[in-house]
């Protein structure tokens, strides 16, 4: 047997024939089926409604920590580097002021203002002093610049004209990364001179090293064309032009949204370095930044996943359990309006029948009076062959009139209507008597009928027609299951000073695993192609109880059926049913 054979509900399977234009309201596994959905649908669109708000509300809630983080993270980067670049700027004109031109066109000078720099501030390379024609008069650093002629460069131009200038960086002569911080001051004779600073990129790089941009982010700088001054993890080397639009000029820190190269979404963070050519960027995975949010997101789901299959499981269960209950109503309503036609039908067939037995009764009479007087006139002519042989026929007319008599008193005897009638009854009795009516299909069919009764059973206070009732119904039922030739054991014992068991086994065709459970529910036949109505085992069950026993069925498949009866040694039936009763079922 299956697995869904076990489990499977009694309705699923059902099939009722009767109900004509309103089939579709006892159609319960439709029922069923709209029970689940309408309790699930029900139970879980509040929890995809509740869990689809949460998921927009948290992620905008997300999105937007993210974008207050990012732009936290450049602003303070940003005032970082422009106090370090604004630091070494004003250090310049601090020297430019606090140092007579001629002082600082001094090498040695020069010398020991650089070696004071670096010990301060860290990130100087070299310092020259260049007068208003671009002419490198003094310079202290690791190069030979002494007397270079910076005039035709742009930056010298610029510096002149603003009066401070900070450059992109370049490799220039030296061929290394480096930037230019210059400043313009007047010397005595109020002719304009340029003291400048070449510090190394590195010390930028630095400075962002330092800074934590957080797993898988990327901080970096590039100048107004796009060209990265820093190295950067997602798009290049220094002096390589950045994939990403240069942002547009803002004062204050953005933050938005773009795609790399290989299409993956990234958060965006600029800002613009005041007095400067740079812009600080920052860019960070968001899948990395969303990674918590997604994490949280995916044991919500598994929670929501967990309970819509709760739901499920509940609405399966309760609508399995209220169908089957609905089912069990309607079995049982039925079962009444068949119980009240077949109360009627017996009641009428018991009139029939009763009528039939006193129409039989009277010619029977007759018959058996003539008879008698014919043998009492025989008998007063004395005896003789002729004699002899018309007694012996009179004799034979009475014993088949004797024998019609106690065929109508058991047809008055099923057909009495009446409530349960208690009185001593042997039960070996009751069981030929209802032998005797199938005796005559037990001969023309070849089936064996052996009763074995222990001697020790007493007379058991009962209902004799509800037992008769309860054998026959075995009985018809066993000689349906069985072949012609077959075998009917009917045995009973004493089985406690309370109890007697009767046992009625056939080794006809048997039941079905599947079906040995449902055999006493009513309109259950395994016979329904064979004239079958599925009320003789549900009858006899209520038969059963109505006289306080009990009836169990034990089956195989092509071996045979045994169903054994325990009935009471005392009167358990209702005192109530006694009077009452339910008449000829």
């Amino acid at each position: 047997m299956s697995f869904w054979q076990k489990i499977k509900p009694q309705f699923w399977d059902h099939r009722d024939v009767a109900t004509g234009l309103h089939k579709h309201m006892f159609n319960f596994r439709r029922i069923w089926y709209l029970s689940v959905l309408l309790t699930t649908v029900v139970a879980v669109i509040p929890i995809f409604f509740l869990a689809a708000i949460d998921y927009q509300v948290t992620q905008k809630a997300i999105e937007s920590e993210i974008i207050l983080r990012t732009s936290r993270l450049v602003s303070n980067a940003r005032r970082t580097l422009s106090f370090m670049i604004l630091e070494r700027q004003y250090a310049l004109q601090f020297l430019v002021r606090d140092n007579a031109f001629a002082l600082l066109r001094l090498p040695e000078r020069l010398d020991r203002i650089l070696i004071s720099l670096q010990g301060s501030f860290g990130g100087f390379t070299d310092l020259g002093l260049i007068d208003r024609h671009g002419t490198q008069l003094a310079y202290s650093g690791p190069y030979e610049l002494t007397n270079f002629d910076y005039s035709q460069q742009n930056w010298f131009a610029q510096a002149l004209e603003q009066g401070t200038y900070i450059s992109d960086v370049f490799m220039g002569y030296r061929q290394s990364p480096h930037l230019v911080i210059a400043v313009r001051h007047l010397n005595a004779a109020g002719e304009p001179f340029v003291l400048r600073a070449t510090i190394e990129a590195e010390q930028f790089h630095g400075e962002l090293v330092h800074i934590e941009a957080g797993s898988g982010g990327d901080m970096f700088i590039i100048n107004q064309e796009g060209i990265l001054q820093t190295p950067s993890q997602r798009f290049g080397a220094v002096f390589e032009r950045m994939s990403l639009p240069v942002p547009d000029f803002s004062t204050s820190t953005r933050v938005f949204e773009s795609l790399d190269a290989r299409g993956q979404p990234l958060v965006i963070g600029y800002a613009y370095l005041n007095h400067t050519p740079f812009i600080l960027m920052v860019a960070k995975p968001k899948s990395v930044l969303m990674h918590p949010w997604q994490k949280e997101h995916r044991q919500i789901f598994t929670y929501m996943v967990a309970g819509v299959l709760t739901i499920l499981l509940v609405a399966v269960a309760v609508s399995t359990y209220l169908v089957a209950k609905i089912h069990t109503a309607d079995q049982t309503r039925l079962a009444a309006l068949h119980n009240v036609e077949y109360v009627n039908k017996m009641a009428s067939i018991g009139r029939l029948a009763a009528g039939v037995a006193h129409e039989i009764n009277n010619p029977l009479a007759i018959i058996n009076e003539k008879a008698g007087l014919m043998q009492d006139l025989l008998q007063s002519r004395g005896n003789g062959p002729v004699m002899e042989k018309l007694a012996a026929q009179i004799a034979s007319i009475l014993n088949s009139v004797n024998r019609c008599a106690t065929i109508t008193r058991r047809l008055l005897s099923f057909a009495r209507p009446g409530s349960v009638s208690l009185q001593p009854v042997q039960i070996g009795e009751v069981i030929e008597n209802v032998i005797g009516f199938l005796g005559k299909e037990a001969e023309y069919r070849g089936i064996d009928i052996r009763v074995a009764m222990d001697p020790d059973i007493p007379a058991v206070p009962s209902d004799r027609g509800k037992l008769e009732q309860i054998f026959l119904n075995l009985m018809n039922n066993a000689f349906a299951a069985v072949e012609d030739g077959g075998h009917l054991r009917i045995e009973g014992s004493r089985t406690s000073r309370k109890r007697i068991t009767i046992a009625v086994a056939d080794d006809g065709c048997g039941i079905a695993p599947e079906d040995i459970k449902r055999v006493f529910e009513p309109f259950f036949s395994t016979r329904t192609q064979k004239g079958g109505t599925g009320l003789g085992l549900s009858i006899t069950y209520g038969l059963v109880q109505e006289l306080g026993g009990t009836i169990t069925v034990e089956s195989q498949v092509n071996q045979g059926t045994r169903f054994t009866i325990t009935l009471p040694l005392e009167p358990e039936v209702d005192r109530d049913e006694i009077h009452t009763g339910t008449a000829g079922r």
